[in-house]
């Protein structure tokens, strides 16, 4: 092996460089005191644990993307985290157990075994929130304002989002009669929009049912859909026609908030579909392919580990936010060159402005003032009338 390849990294698997861990450090505390301020408490999560806990209730997505170990100790698989949202639900039906609605938020670095459809990236930063232990749509309305905030705490420009509900198409299946493989071949053909293959897969149910499937494919657009829906799905069973008074609900109360928001209604749109039971949303800018930040409701996660209880929440790429975002820049890197010397009365000096938050590089032999600029230095400590004293670095 060439001594280059040593130090190749896997494809998908970057470094950060040091002006961009600081924006992305900024970005990090940034948010999470904008968590704390709307009352979510912060839970870290392992890297690492079995798989059984780690993928229980998570979808077969979720799975393909799991790097997978064995524990040399106990012999049993084990995987690296590729999502959070799945461990902070075992966390409050498990271990934190806090009656009454419990707010939580996280972040912390991620592993794909395969690169998302945002980037090709395989090592995202996750950062996110979960509301548990309320199932109205006060909830769905508090997180996805809070995902807002996020994004105009970033300065993600041009920001629109996507409504829809899984519970629609959920309830229209199980009232045709799908299931298996019959609602997964007509579940991907939504996705994909081909009116044709919708038609085609749902010829032989009844003229109604059939009816009412087929128009999800073209059920997106502004709120003109939210009326079209309503006549459109007049006949539906009434699971349905709740799941869409949710949606009308959620979207009323987030014009109100967001008067200026493009709202976009897809009905067939079922990301997350075999994983949330509710209302799902993503945020998307113009240029960008897919949702910068996204999430929903998932009901059911929680009776995986004994304890089902109601639960929304989002997440996005704290790299991606970074990289999109124009407010987030780290504190400039200012500093104070110190000189180099065993002195006690310097190292003293150093000390005290190290403790009360000064950064201060102390220089090492024959390191120049050039280097102290190349360092971020903008002043000095110098020695003035018997003390150590910090003025503008020398010209």
């Amino acid at each position: 092996m060439a001594t280059l390849d040593r130090w190749l990294l896997p494809d998908g698997i970057e470094e950060v460089l040091p002006a961009e861990a600081a924006r992305i450090e900024t970005a990090r505390r940034q948010v999470l005191d904008l968590f704390r301020n709307w009352g979510y408490e912060l839970v870290i999560t392992p890297h690492i644990e079995y798989l059984e806990s780690l993928l229980t209730g998570a979808g077969q997505d979720l799975d393909l993307r799991t790097f997978k170990v064995t524990d040399p100790l106990s012999g049993r698989q084990m995987g690296f985290r590729a999502d959070i949202t799945p461990q902070v639900a075992r966390l409050d039906a498990h271990t934190h157990r806090q009656e009454g609605p419990s707010r939580l938020c996280y972040a912390g670095s991620v592993l794909h075994a395969r690169p998302g459809v945002l980037s090709t990236s395989r090592s995202p930063i996750q950062i996110g929130a979960e509301l548990y232990g309320d199932a109205s749509t006060a909830s769905d309305s508090e997180i996805i304002s809070l995902m807002l905030e996020v994004l105009e705490l970033a300065g993600v420009a041009e920001v629109h989002m996507d409504l829809g509900h899984v519970g629609i198409y959920r309830g229209l299946a199980r009232a045709a009669g799908l299931s298996g493989e019959a609602e997964q071949q007509l579940f991907e053909a939504l996705q994909r929009k081909a009116i044709d293959e919708v038609a085609a897969l749902t010829a032989a149910l009844p003229v109604e049912q059939a009816s009412m499937l087929r128009a999800l494919a073209q059920l997106c657009g502004g709120r003109e859909v939210l009326v079209q829906a309503r006549a459109q799905l007049a006949a539906a069973p009434a699971e349905v026609l709740a799941a869409l008074a949710e949606l009308e609900e959620l979207a009323n109360l987030l014009s109100a908030r967001y008067p200026a928001l493009p709202l976009y209604f897809d009905l067939g749109e079922l990301r997350g579909y075999h994983y949330h039971t509710g209302a799902v949303f993503a945020a998307f800018v113009p240029g960008i392919g897919q949702a910068i930040a996204q999430g929903g409701r998932y009901d059911d996660i929680g009776a995986h580990f004994g304890r089902a209880r109601p639960a929304t929440g989002f997440s996005t790429d704290l790299k991606v936010l970074v990289s999109l975002g124009q407010a987030i820049q780290a504190e400039a890197p200012g500093g104070v060159w110190a000189p180099q010397g065993g002195d006690a009365l310097l190292w003293q000096a150093v000390l005290e402005l190290r403790r009360s938050g000064r950064r201060v590089v102390q220089a090492l032999p024959g390191q120049t003032l050039a280097e102290a600029r190349a360092a971020g230095c903008d002043s000095e400590l110098h020695l003035q009338e018997g003390g150590w004293q910090v003025s503008p670095l020398a010209s």
